[in-house]
């Protein structure tokens, strides 16, 4: 199978329709620490909550909206209808090998152990069980996001900072991997097409002869943490399997 273009990865999300503790309706906050994505609406309606050091933003969705967000930017997915998201990630293999970090309470964060267990959603017998620990995942992100944003608008950016501190911490050893995802996808694709930009430039064109067309099987549907994600099969190199606590 041939990579999908740029090197990203493709996925299809149903946000989630039931509210969190704090009344809002949607996913669960998180960032991711070395990947771009970008949300194309192409159903419904909702908004982006978004939180940098440069503050917090709210930004309407409509179908056909597109806004992407920055390594760092922790975001949330807020539905106010039916809204339904085409989600392209930058760097292929990373957001599945564990780039992302959810909002969970800052003591959570801090410890490896009480993280994962708090990530990661344990093999159900039922759809109505697995939703129910999707839904536990993103009440306690929601409760650390809130704390995260009520200081950031009270002027204190201390505890986003410490956030981002025990992120790294806790994607160090699995981030000792990404480097190989890097160079077998993205940057791979990208020196494929420079090198036949290069052959371009001197007439040669033997890379026609290899044209070829793929058509991706059709996704498995997974607890997400933004909501019901279908993600695609774009042909990318995986060091680490796709966990659904990874997926957004």
């Amino acid at each position: 199978m041939s990579t999908f273009p740029g090197g990203t990865s493709l996925s299809f999300l149903d946000v989630y329709d039931d509210a969190a503790p704090d009344g809002v309706v949607g996913g669960s906050p998180h960032l991711h620490l070395a990947s771009t994505e970008c949300y194309v609406v192409v159903g419904g309606e909702g908004e982006l909550h978004a939180m940098t050091l440069d503050g917090c933003r709210e930004i309407p969705l409509a179908a056909g909206s597109v806004v992407w967000f920055t390594p760092g930017t922790i975001h949330r997915a807020v539905n106010h209808g039916g809204l339904r998201v085409v989600v392209v990630m930058g760097n292929a293999g990373l957001p599945e090998a564990g780039d992302a970090v959810m909002t969970f309470p800052p003591e959570v964060v801090a410890d490896p152990d009480r993280y994962r267990d708090a990530a990661t959603l344990p093999v159900r017998a039922t759809e109505a069980e697995r939703a129910a620990d999707a839904r536990r995942r993103r009440d306690l992100a929601v409760e650390g996001f809130v704390r995260l944003r009520d200081a950031l608008r009270g002027g204190d950016p201390a505890p986003l900072r410490q956030f981002h501190a025990s992120a790294a911490a806790l994607v160090r050893n699995r981030a000792q991997t990404w480097a190989d995802i890097v160079r077998a996808g993205p940057l791979g694709q990208a020196e494929t097409t420079l090198a036949i930009t290069q052959d371009l430039s001197r007439g040669v064109a033997a890379h026609l002869a290899r044209a070829a067309v793929t058509r991706a099987p059709e996704p498995r549907r997974v607890f997400g943490m933004c909501g019901r994600l279908r993600p695609v099969d774009v042909g990318f190199p995986l060091t680490v399997a796709a966990d659904e606590e990874h997926l957004s």
